[in-house]
C-alpha cells in the first residue's frame, strides 16, 4: 500500500481514496454496500467477492463465491441485502448475503432460473416491492420471474439486443434501452405487458440508462458520446442533450439530493452535471437549399448555382437556432452550457454575438479516472462512487471540498 497527501482546489471533485486490484478478469459490475465500507464484485473469473474496510485501511475479499459460469451482471438491494447476479449462459441466480460485518457469508442459491435468456444476461434488477426479478440478454429479450419460486411471468421481445434497464415501481413502467439507439416503455402486469411508447434521440446504441422517480426524468447515454434527459413526468415530450463526453458513454448515476448527474465514459472521463439549472432543448435543423444567412446556394441547389454563377457551398447547422448555414456565416465556435454544449460548436456569426460570458458558464465539472471504465455505481447515503475498469481495478472515489488522501491499496487474492 501506498499513500500521499495532496492539497485540492477548493471545488467539490471526486478523489480516489481506494484502489483495488486482485482479479483475474474485468470486473463485470460492482457496487457500495452502505454503512459497511464494503464492496461486492462480480466478475468473468466467475467470482463473487465481498470487499470489506480492515483496520488497517486496506480492503480485502473477506467473502469468495465462485460460481458456476462467468458473472455479467449484478444487482444488490441494500434493504434485504439480497444478490442477484446474470451469467454469460443465461442463468440468473439470486442469493442472499447474512447482514453481519467482517464474517459475511453468502448462502447458497434460493432461487436459480437456468433457462431466462438463450445467451448472455446483460441487466438484471431486483424489484423488492414486486418481488421480480427482472433481466435482459442477448437473446433479445427482456423476461420478469419471481423471485421466490423462479417461475416466468412474463417475456417481451425487442428488436435488439438490451443494453439498458430501468423500472418504477409506482407505474410499474420498465423503460428498456438496446442497442438500435429506442428507449422503449413497457407497462407490466404480474403475467403480461403492454407497449406503452418508443422514442429514439440517439445514433448510437443505448449503453446506459438512469431513472429518477421524484423528477419524473429518465436519462440515457450511448455510444455516440451523448446523454439525453427524457422528461416523462412532464407529459411534454421535452428531450435535453448533454454533451460532454469524447467516447461511448459507460455509465449513469443521478444523485437527487444535490441534482447532479454522474456521467462517465470508456475512456476514463467523469463528468458531474449541475442539473438544477434551467436547461433548453437543442433546435431542431432546419432544411434549405440555400443559406439562410446569406443565400448562397447549397451545392445540391443546381438550379440556384446556374442562375446565379455560384459555386454551391457546403451546408452547416447552427446548434444555437438550428438555422442551415454556410461555413462563412457559421465559422464562430462557442459553448452553449444551458443547452447541453459543453464542448465548443459550431454557431452563426449573429448566434455568436448574442452569447454573453454568463450564457458560457460551465454546468459541469470534468474528470479524469485514470482508467478505462466498465462500470460505475455511486451510493448516496456516503456520496462515494465507484468505478470499474478494463485494467481488473475498482477504484472509489469520494468528493470534497479541500485537501483528500490518496489512499493506492494493492494486494493479489491467492485462489
Amino acid at each position: 500500500m501506498a499513500a500521499e497527501i495532496q492539497p485540492q482546489p477548493q471545488d467539490r471533485k471526486p478523489c480516489l481514496v481506494s484502489k483495488i486490484e486482485a482479479f483475474q478478469d474485468v470486473v463485470s459490475t460492482a457496487v457500495i454496500i452502505p454503512k459497511e465500507d464494503g464492496v461486492i464484485s462480480v466478475s468473468e473469473d466467475r467470482t463473487i467477492r465481498v470487499w470489506l474496510k480492515r483496520d488497517s485501511g486496506q480492503y480485502w475479499p473477506s467473502v469468495y463465491h465462485t460460481m458456476p459460469s462467468s458473472c455479467t451482471c449484478m444487482s444488490f438491494n441494500p434493504e434485504t441485502r439480497r444478490l442477484s447476479c446474470g451469467m454469460d449462459t443465461g442463468t440468473v441466480c439470486g442469493l442472499w448475503t447474512l447482514p453481519c460485518h467482517v464474517s459475511m457469508k453468502i448462502n447458497p442459491l434460493f432461487v436459480c432460473v437456468s433457462a431466462a435468456h438463450q445467451g448472455r444476461v446483460t441487466v438484471v434488477l431486483f424489484v423488492l416491492e414486486m418481488e421480480w426479478l427482472l433481466s435482459t440478454g442477448q437473446d433479445k429479450s427482456f423476461t420478469w420471474h419471481c423471485s421466490e419460486s423462479g417461475q416466468q411471468l412474463g417475456m417481451h421481445r425487442t428488436a435488439a439486443w438490451v443494453t439498458g434497464l430501468q423500472f418504477d415501481v409506482e407505474t410499474r413502467h420498465a423503460f428498456v434501452g438496446d442497442q438500435s439507439g429506442q428507449v422503449t416503455i413497457l407497462k407490466l402486469e404480474q403475467d403480461s405487458c403492454s407497449l406503452v411508447t418508443t422514442f429514439k434521440g440517439h445514433t448510437g446504441n443505448v449503453t446506459a440508462l438512469c431513472w429518477d422517480p421524484v423528477q419524473r426524468v429518465l436519462f440515457s447515454g450511448s455510444s455516440d458520446h451523448s446523454i439525453i434527459m427524457w422528461d416523462i413526468g412532464g407529459r411534454k415530450g421535452t428531450a435535453i442533450e448533454l454533451q460532454g463526453h469524447n467516447d461511448k458513454v459507460q455509465g449513469l448515476c443521478y444523485a437527487s439530493h444535490t441534482r447532479q448527474l454522474i456521467s462517465c465514459s470508456s475512456d476514463g472521463g467523469i463528468v458531474i452535471w449541475n442539473m438544477d439549472v434551467a436547461r433548453q432543448e437543442t433546435p431542431e435543423w432546419l432544411d434549405s437549399d440555400s443559406c439562410q444567412k446569406c443565400e448562397q446556394p447549397f451545392f445540391w441547389n443546381f438550379k440556384q448555382m446556374w442562375d446565379s454563377k455560384k459555386i454551391g457551398l457546403r451546408q452547416h447547422h447552427c446548434r444555437k437556432c438550428g438555422q442551415a448555414v454556410c461555413g462563412k456565416c457559421s465559422s464562430k465556435r462557442s459553448t452553449i452550457p444551458l443547452m447541453g454544449f459543453e464542448f465548443e460548436v459550431r454557431v452563426c456569426d449573429s448566434c455568436h454575438e448574442s452569447i454573453t460570458d454568463e450564457d458560457r458558464a460551465p454546468t459541469a465539472t470534468f474528470h479524469d479516472s485514470k482508467h478505462s471504465i466498465v462500470y460505475m455505481h455511486y451510493e448516496p447515503t456516503t456520496g462515494c462512487l465507484l468505478t470499474s475498469g478494463t485494467d481488473k481495478v475498482i477504484k472509489v472515489w469520494t468528493g470534497t471540498h479541500s485537501a483528500c488522501i490518496y489512499e493506492f491499496q494493492t494486494h493479489r487474492y491467492i485462489q
